[in-house]
């Protein structure tokens, strides 16, 4: 029986392709010049600014704004780039009113931060707009490096140790480079391809050896790769989806969120993606929110996110929580689901209401039930294929310092590495680290 006669509600076409174009347009349009000036005037330039501190690449905003204000953009993307080679994709996507806008002194007087986000695409997309790369690399070492994943951390590692003169050699699983910023992004974030023109960019700087379908544990294995390379830096990701372990998990069209999502980025007409016209989405973070709005905008009639524990306790920013709802997701909290149900195809989820309590999480007797013909698990992913010899933590690579794993001459970072918080701008920022430990111990300047 085919999932179409299971489940009538879900199918493809509900807009048409003006609309779907709408609803997936740019939903943070650049600045203009002017624009971009009289943002930059609002910054107070603190000596000691507090949005540095925020920013987990350390970017010297105060600096970038004023080379902004002062009429050299350029500049101000060198800035940026120094710090942060993705700065062009953070600016998109980083929750920056929990980061750096957050921390602005005006967002504490006026509710108002200067706009740090827009300001750095403004500059970054200028600079990358030209021809050439504005990176050189140094002399060749003759040092050869491998990173295991083109996601964030893989690229902002291959990219810190090209520039230094090593030669390196990212082994991708997938068929395009990028991970998240790639296959698990919403779509309305980086419109236009963004992703893939901003490694294409980033490839610019020479050094650099790009090989797809090469899955660590398959294709090759990290003994292998430490015999041949003089460094192995581990930036996969996480491969798996976690499961909701609720009865009726079994039945069609209930999905990960994470294959939606991916499946959304990469197709190349948006009105051929079935989606249901009762969708619930299981999950309190961006993954769940992305999830929901796009099957929004594609849409489904009635989207409902479902999170197991108070909305403050949602690691999906208050922004994206608005954003949400007013697409029109309905977001219910302090419920987890305890059965699916349908004839085959899921037609119900039943949730419990929980109590957080002293000693944890509990269901009470308390049940209702929502309507769907779609569900979308998105409670997070685990890490799958674990070399031996790794020391997890937590279920991630344990590592030490700028990135080190417990085998010699490997580091690991980004969502596969213990320690971070799965945003992309903290994968950069592990990514750049384990670089600069890695050249350090390659030329001899490690104070391991």
């Amino acid at each position: 029986m085919s999932q179409a006669r299971l489940s009538p509600g879900v199918h493809s076409g509900r807009l048409s392709a003006d609309e779907l174009a709408r609803n997936f347009s740019d939903v943070a349009p650049p600045l203009d010049a002017h624009e971009a000036r009289v943002a930059a005037d609002r910054c107070y330039f603190c000596h000691d600014a507090p949005c540095i501190i925020a920013c987990p690449t350390s970017i010297d905003i105060p600096l970038f704004i004023r080379q902004i204000a002062t009429g050299t953009p350029d500049a101000a993307a060198m800035t940026i780039f120094h710090a942060n080679i993705l700065g062009g994709m953070c600016a998109r996507v980083c929750p920056t009113e929990n980061l750096c806008e957050g921390a602005c002194v005006r967002m504490e007087a006026e509710g108002d931060p200067v706009r740090i986000g827009a300001l750095q695409r403004f500059a970054t997309d200028g600079l990358m707009a030209r021809e050439g790369h504005p990176f050189r690399r140094a002399a060749p070492t003759g040092r050869r490096v491998a990173v295991i994943g083109a996601g964030p951390a893989g690229l902002s590692c291959a990219h810190r140790l090209a520039a230094k003169g090593h030669d390196v050699v990212i082994f991708e699983a997938r068929p395009k480079p990028g991970g998240l910023n790639e296959y698990g992004i919403a779509s309305y974030k980086t419109v236009d391809g963004f992703a893939a023109a901003e490694v294409e960019w980033l490839l610019g700087i020479g050094g650099i050896e790009l090989r797809h379908s090469q899955l660590l544990g398959d294709q090759m294995t990290l003994e292998a790769l430490r015999a041949e390379f003089d460094a192995v830096f581990l930036g996969m990701g996480l491969g798996g989806v976690n499961a909701l372990r609720t009865e009726g998990e079994e039945r069609a069209n209930v999905l990960d969120a994470v294959a939606f999502i991916r499946d959304l980025r990469q197709a190349g007409d948006l009105g051929v993606l079935p989606v249901g016209r009762d969708v619930v989405v299981i999950g309190g973070g961006m993954t769940a929110v992305d999830a929901a709005v796009q099957s929004r905008l594609l849409g489904a009639e009635n989207v409902t996110i479902v999170y197991r524990r108070g909305q403050d306790r949602m690691s999906a920013s208050l922004h994206e929580q608005d954003h949400a709802t007013s697409s029109g997701v309905r977001i219910i909290c302090n419920a987890a689901p305890v059965a699916i149900h349908g004839n085959g195809a899921v037609a119900e989820v039943e949730f419990a209401y929980t109590e957080d309590g002293p000693d944890g999480l509990v269901l009470t007797d308390q049940r209702f039930r929502l309507k769907a013909d779609q569900c979308f698990r998105a409670i997070g992913q685990r890490l799958e294929g674990v070399p031996v010899g790794l020391v997890l933590e937590g279920g991630k690579i344990a590592v030490t310092g700028p990135g080190r794993s417990s085998l010699d001459r490997v580091w690991a970072g980004g969502d596969c590495a213990a320690g971070g918080n799965d945003l992309t701008v903290t994968a950069v920022a592990e990514g750049r680290d384990a670089a600069e430990d890695i050249h350090a111990l390659l030329t001899g300047g490690d104070n391991g």
